[in-house]
């Protein structure tokens, strides 16, 4: 990937007020480096001294999982060599269904739009795989997320929102979510226990009902409605297709999602381990990186620019003598008022995305990151077949 160059002076403007005033267009990536510190240092939204924060990160990170691990230990009566006995995976050690064959197989969640898809699988993996956002078809791609256990490898498929589509990536969408139910061993429906099922949850349900794999019915925040309203929404759901399973949950509280993760496994065919144990996703880098970017982008503007944000990784550079990623990326918009909302005032606004960006890639990557924001108009780009297959989502990713 190469850095797309800038043909006008406003794309100057907004570049040189999202990098802290960078003239990172005649800058080499070495340069970009050595300027890091000192850019970040007057960065409005970093923290004064990065070293120290970096540094408290790590520490509160090293801190949970030792207090995880020890409370894992504690709970299970387990010591050390114990757990180096858990490790393997032939033996029955560890396994939480001794005895039991290894199972394997793909599960697609589906659903309408903030049905709870995303962090469902987020709460199962025990970490973000999937960005979520109170926005409406955050999620853009099929991201799959692989689970592993001693007992299993479930291939979890998340899905866009299945709606009514009004451009061409709606359509682009529906046709990628519609095409995960194929081939799966599994398919839960998600539904929000909180919003009455209506003629859009009727109209997923009879593709569920077509699919030919095992189906679930997953009624979600079950934290936001009490036993009776959960009971009526699965009474509504079922009318519209015969299911072979029924779970209630709340991913946010944890209820029941430990449940769903065993229904899961004994639903899923014997198999071998189809992806590294260490693999979480099947998305490129690249694609994680301009999702953590746009997920940055819907939650600090929220409605003011909903669906307009396309998110292009323009490109990557390490330097491994600083331990430091360099990443120039383009947030695309479709009005100039929209890109007017994305760099506010002074670059504020452009520069807060940039910062909370930053510190879920650092996570992301294990290493410092400066990241390169630049905002541009691609009028009309979600009726553009191309462009939206170009930004990697619908059946494009």
């Amino acid at each position: 990937m190469t850095e797309q160059r800038r043909t006008n002076a406003d794309d100057a403007t907004t570049d040189a007020r999202a990098n802290g005033g960078l003239d990172v267009e005649h800058m080499s990536d070495e340069e970009l480096s050595e300027a890091y510190l000192s850019l970040q240092a007057d960065d409005e939204t970093a923290d004064d001294d990065l070293d120290e924060d970096l540094d408290d990160d790590l520490a509160d990170e090293s801190d949970d999982d030792v207090d995880d691990d020890e409370e894992a230990d504690d709970e299970d009566g387990l010591d050390d060599e114990d757990d180096e006995d858990d490790d393997d995976e032939d033996g029955e050690e560890g396994r939480r269904y001794p005895g039991e064959p290894f199972r394997s197989g793909f599960v697609a969640l589906v659903g309408r739009p903030n049905a709870g898809k995303s962090t469902l699988i987020n709460a199962i993996m025990g970490q973000k795989v999937v960005i979520t956002s109170s926005t409406a078809q955050t999620t853009r791609n099929r991201i799959s997320a692989i689970y592993n256990t001693p007992d299993m490898q479930a291939v979890l498929v998340d899905t866009p929102g299945l709606h009514k589509p009004v451009d061409a990536l709606g359509e682009e969408l529906n046709v990628s979510a519609l095409n995960a139910l194929k081939d799966v061993d599994i398919v839960a429906m998600v539904v929000d226990g909180s919003a009455v099922a209506g003629r859009g949850d009727e109209w997923v349900a009879k593709h569920v009902d077509a699919a030919e794999a095992y189906k679930v019915l997953v009624i979600t925040k079950a934290d936001l409605v009490d036993q009776e309203k959960a009971q009526a929404q699965v009474d509504r759901v079922t009318r519209f297709c015969t299911f072979d399973d029924v779970i209630v949950l709340s991913a946010k509280d944890d209820f029941n999602v430990d449940a769903f993760v065993s229904l899961v496994y004994h639903h899923l065919p014997e198999g071998p381990r189809w992806f590294p144990e260490d693999m979480q996703t099947d998305q490129p880098i690249e694609v994680s990186i301009a999702e953590i970017i746009r997920e940055k982008a819907l939650r600090n503007t929220r409605d003011e620019v909903p669906h307009a944000v396309g998110v292009g990784i323009d490109h990557t550079f390490y330097d491994e003598k600083k331990d430091l990623s360099i990443i120039y990326a383009t947030i695309y918009v479709e009005r100039a008022s929209q890109q007017g909302i994305l760099v506010g005032a002074g670059g504020r606004m452009i520069r807060k995305i940039g910062s909370d960006a930053r510190r879920d890639l650092e996570r992301l990557l294990g290493n410092r990151v400066y990241l390169k924001l630049n905002v541009k108009v691609k009028d009309n780009w979600r009726s553009d077949a191309s462009q939206i297959r170009r930004f990697g989502y619908g059946e494009g990713a």
